[in-house]
């Protein structure tokens, strides 16, 4: 039972105290607590099928897998449905009828809906660090890496780019400290460890494009009905930490991103967050502080936001307190911690003196709830025992086929079912990381090829002098020769002269040289003076001799 102004939630038997959610106090927020199997997922499904109707799109988590039922009609032939027809007559809801809610299915890991990317830098260095378990000065090295990378118009779009990023900033360690701060690489190795693990748990699908354009997650569809997002997060429980992140990176984009419209006549977005205490176990202070800021502001951007959790303490009082309309089912007090639990729920509402709060909570049947809402003064309205309204939709989940149809049917998996890789800090670092190994390698050959010239030039060198000592020891072994030869010969000349039969040629011609020498002596003689041997004949006489002698000597 709906009006343009409410939600029915529910009603006492015979339609007493019916609860109404009215709509311009929804952006107020909301907490639907309960044990395991009390009936939350079922409420929730009948409250977001009723904002939907009003045209308030919606995003879930659908930790379990059921809440996709919210695609398909509900059916007379359900084990449920006598249930649900009895529980839609006790508490007065006569328009009760069954019908499916426009959906559109989303999965981080594109197996059970279109991919859900957002980038590395809209994530950002803080909610990052949380999702990686960073200390604080790792996670100030993170926020090093995120400056540089914007200072020099590095796209951080996907883990590559990252991890690109970190490396650039390893290899600059001694620069950036001197300009930032201390930059240790062993900071940056912890980081890449970090980011590995978050990669073998499936986070790449995470970080891409196309991200996410949150104009997709509010929209109506051709009823003028709300759409409801629904995020496959049975596979991302597995990995707490990447779905606390990927919540509060949601939140806080709209955030950042919706303009302030005050207090709407309905809410412009509603997020339901199953398991909500994942956002805040082992949360640091800073980041519990950005969850209630988040909280608190967000309302004025016409969003309302509903935490789904087993117990209220596991919500912060700074962020409790700022959750206005509150379903809360059956507790077990088993525990001293349950017990706590319950005395903390019970303060929490508006006293009824008609309810005694603590002893009812561990009472409630299955689909049966103790109901405060804002009323339309903005105060809260008295805590009520309330039989929660039947869904119209599938309780349950679809079937993998039915998934799929939907799924390909859905004209938004054009726009993000394939994944879109441009040039990023990646490629950009690896281009210019190649760019220096090939100077590096061009320098390194120019300096071989010096090297190899500088060599040949030696080696010339000491081949050119080896040739010069060879000529020259060659030039002066055949001068050594040549006096050798001249020499010997000498020395053979010498020894021809004093031979016996040298020495007796040369005796007997200078026996005949002297022989004739007195003959032609004794002829001139007797031509010049006659037959007279005086003493002027004798001179003369020796004088011709001397010189024949001297003729037949020098021949």
């Amino acid at each position: 039972m709906t009006d343009t102004t409410s939600i029915f939630i529910g009603a006492g038997p015979g339609g007493a105290n019916p609860q109404r959610l009215e709509l311009k106090r929804a952006n107020r927020h909301g907490l639907i607590a309960g044990a395991t199997g009390t009936g939350k997922t079922v409420t929730v499904q009948g409250i977001i099928e009723g904002f939907s109707a009003a045209g308030v799109p919606c995003f879930v988590a659908d930790v379990k897998g059921d809440l996709s039922g919210l695609a398909m009609a509900g059916s007379p032939t359900a084990k449920n449905h006598e249930i649900f027809a009895a529980r839609a007559k006790e508490v007065g809801d006569e328009a009760w009828a069954y019908a499916d809610t426009p959906v559109q299915f989303w999965d981080l890991y594109g197996e059970q809906g279109h991919p859900i990317r957002t980038t590395i830098s809209e994530m950002g260095p803080l909610l990052l660090s949380r999702l990686l378990d960073l200390n604080e000065v790792q996670e100030g090295v993170l926020t090093i890496a995120f400056h540089v990378a914007d200072k020099d118009g590095l796209l951080l779009l996907d883990l590559d780019d990252l991890q690109a990023m970190l490396a650039d900033c390893a290899a600059r360690a001694d620069e950036l400290t001197v300009t930032y701060g201390n930059v240790s690489k062993q900071s940056i190795g912890t980081i890449q460890r970090a980011l590995l693990q978050l990669r073998s748990q499936g986070g790449e699908h995470f970080f891409g494009e196309p991200a996410l354009d949150l104009d997709d997650f509010i929209g109506v569809d051709d009823k003028g009905r709300g759409i409801v997002n629904v995020l496959a997060a049975d596979k991302l429980m597995a990995s707490p930490k990447l779905y606390a992140t990927f919540l509060l990176w949601l939140m806080s984009e709209l955030f950042e991103n919706l303009p302030e419209v005050g207090d709407p006549d309905k809410p412009k977005l509603c997020f339901f967050f199953d398991e909500a205490h994942l956002l805040f176990d082992n949360a640091p202070k800073g980041l519990l502080e950005k969850i209630e800021q988040v909280v608190r502001l967000i309302r004025s951007k016409g969003v309302g936001i509903y935490f789904i959790t087993q117990n209220p303490i596991d919500i912060p009082d700074t962020v409790a307190g700022q959750l206005g309309n509150r379903v809360q089912h059956a507790l077990r007090a088993f525990t001293p911690r349950d017990q706590a639990a319950v005395k903390s729920a019970a303060t929490t509402f508006r006293a009824n003196p008609g309810v005694n709060v603590e002893t009812a909570i561990t009472e409630l049947k299955v689909g049966e709830a103790l109901v405060s809402l804002l009323l339309p003064d903005g105060s809260p309205s008295p805590v009520e025992r309330t039989l929660i309204a039947p869904p119209c939709s599938r309780v349950g989940p679809v079937t993998p086929v039915e998934r799929g149809v939907m799924i390909q049917t859905d004209p938004i998996g054009s726009k993000y079912d394939t994944l879109i890789d441009r040039q990023s800090a990646e490629e950009i670092l690896a281009g210019k990381a190649n760019e220096a190994k090939a100077a590096a390698a061009e320098a390194a050959a120019k300096t071989e090829a010096d090297k190899a010239a500088a060599a040949q030039a030696k080696a010339d060198a000491v081949a050119a002098k080896e040739a010069e000592r060879a000529r020259i020891a060659e030039q002066r072994e055949a001068e050594r020769q040549a006096k050798l030869a001249e020499r010997q010969a000498a020395a053979e000349a010498k020894a021809a002269a004093n031979s016996p039969w040298n020495r007796a040629i040369t005796s007997a011609t200078r026996s005949a040289s002297s022989a004739v020498g007195r003959q032609v002596a004794n002829e001139v003689s007797k031509a010049v003076f006659g037959s007279s041997r005086g003493a002027g004949a004798g001179i003369i006489g020796g004088l011709v001799r001397g010189v024949l002698g001297g003729l037949f000597k020098g021949r």
